[in-house]
């Protein structure tokens, strides 16, 4: 099984060998996803296309935590894999285990018990609460499965290797809509069978990763090293909470959007889900490109580069912002074409729909490039091993989307609701910049430090 060495060679190459493949992987993750949203939008109409709306934030809140915490369990082992420490990386991947199977056991036991009294605090309306219900009960029935494909497929990035989930993110967008188009336009299941589909699509990608783990022999921890071990599970711990913690203050506000959507009509909430279904889509890239910063920053890091680090995150920014722009073009051209076909219903439904839809899109395109430092920049320190500075703006999107979500509606009507997203964005991007070349300098410090001390004879 082929990995990649990310500390020799050009940075943005390197880069890219990890995120390319990731990229292509998420398109067809976010193809799926679409295509569950016009699937059952054009089938069962745009009720249906509301309740799948109305639980977006809330599915994302779990997703996003259980992702946060596999993204920080693999960190320690890019790490230990670019300063060539095979056995403290086998002990973070045996430990690593351990902790996702118990996490991801608690986590589905608390999605479960929050559906009902989350549904009626965000004021979901009462013609699309029971297939929302369903629908959010059969996704969270699947989180295990996506903490098991995330951990496996972070273990395979922090090695440099991005083929192995982008193929089986492939495969399992293929199993995903072919049951979409089985279940829901064929056998007329309902919204929840779409649900059923994806489930079934993410159990598919954790064997297609763990069969291709096991063809790594240096990767498999021995029975000593799989015992538990408190100190490296603290340690763990303290690398995913606080990304679980960060996800899950963004997916909070995103909550609270959601509550005040939920109140602005049925026309409105479709509208609204047709480009939150997008958001993912646009976003892709820059998800990208943030792994592979992770992953490049991780692996110099663990061998001392420094230098590389700076070249590689900002060869990440430029062409992190280049991308964002052409996505907004597209969009731009585009989007009105996209959006009409999430929604169904009477003229008068669609149309409206659709504008609300086409308003949310164009503001959101033209602040891309926004949005993708943020993604490269909180990806650069979560690979250098600080958790806090991307928790602390996570926390600060919760309290600037709460807030202007109350604000700006007041101020400039349904279209406040559209730059909530943006002025969030912003607010971490101020903190996340500086951050970043902060940290940076101490870490060189450091390690400057230590190998005086080493070159000088003294203790380390």
């Amino acid at each position: 099984m082929k990995v990649c060495n990310m500390t020799e060679g050009r940075p943005l190459k390197l880069i890219l060998t990890v995120a390319l493949p990731l990229m292509v992987g998420n398109i067809f993750q976010q193809l799926y996803t679409v295509m569950d949203a016009q699937i059952v939008g054009m089938v069962e109409g745009v009720n249906a296309l509301a309740a799948l709306g109305a639980v977006d934030w809330f599915n994302w809140m779990f997703l996003a935590m259980v992702q946060g915490f596999a993204q920080g369990f693999t960190i320690p082992v890019a790490q230990a894999f670019g300063g060539e420490n095979y056995g403290y990386l086998r002990k973070n991947i045996g430990n690593g285990l351990f902790l996702s199977v118990v996490l991801s056991v608690f986590i589905l036991i608390a999605a479960q018990i929050l559906v009902v009294p989350v549904l009626h605090l965000l004021d979901t309306p009462q013609e699309v609460f029971p297939i929302a219900k369903g629908y959010i009960r059969v996704l969270f029935a699947g989180l295990p499965a996506v903490m098991a494909y995330n951990f496996m497929s972070g273990i395979l990035r922090a090695l440099g290797n991005g083929r192995i989930p982008l193929y089986a993110m492939i495969t399992a967008a293929a199993v995903n809509i072919g049951l979409d188009l089985l279940f829901v336009a064929v056998f007329r299941w309902g919204v929840s069978s779409a649900a059923v589909a994806t489930v079934i699509a993410q159990c598919v990608s954790c064997v297609f990763c763990f069969v291709a783990l096991r063809r790594i022999d240096f990767i498999k921890p021995s029975r000593e090293e799989m015992k538990i071990n408190p100190e490296l599970c603290r340690g763990l711990v303290g690398m995913g909470l606080p990304l679980a913690l960060q996800n899950l203050t963004i997916a909070i506000g995103g909550m609270v959007i959601q509550s005040i959507v939920n109140t602005c009509g049925i026309t409105f909430i479709a509208g609204y889900t047709a480009t939150n279904k997008l958001y993912g889509t646009l976003e892709i890239a820059a998800v990208s490109y943030g792994f592979g910063v992770s992953s490049f920053v991780g692996q110099n890091l663990g061998a001392g580069r420094t230098d590389r680090i700076r070249k590689g995150v900002h060869a990440g920014a430029i062409t992190g912002a280049i991308t964002a722009w052409v996505i907004m073009a597209a969009m731009l051209i585009f989007g009105r074409t996209i959006v009409s076909g999430f929604i169904s219903g009477t003229p008068e439904e669609v149309a409206a729909a659709t504008k609300y839809s086409c308003e949310f899109l164009y503001i959101m395109s033209v602040c891309l490039p926004i949005l993708y430092l943020l993604h490269i920049y909180r990806s650069a320190l979560q690979g250098m091993g600080n958790a806090l500075v991307p928790m602390s703006t996570g926390i600060l999107e919760l309290l600037v989307r709460v807030g202007s979500a109350f604000v700006l509606p007041g101020i400039f009507g349904y279209k406040g609701l559209f730059y909530v997203e943006i002025l969030a964005w912003i607010s971490a991007d101020v903190v996340l910049l500086p951050g970043f070349y902060i940290f940076l300098k101490r870490k060189k410090t450091v390690l400057e430090e230590s190998a005086r001390k080493v070159g000088s004879g003294e203790n380390v």
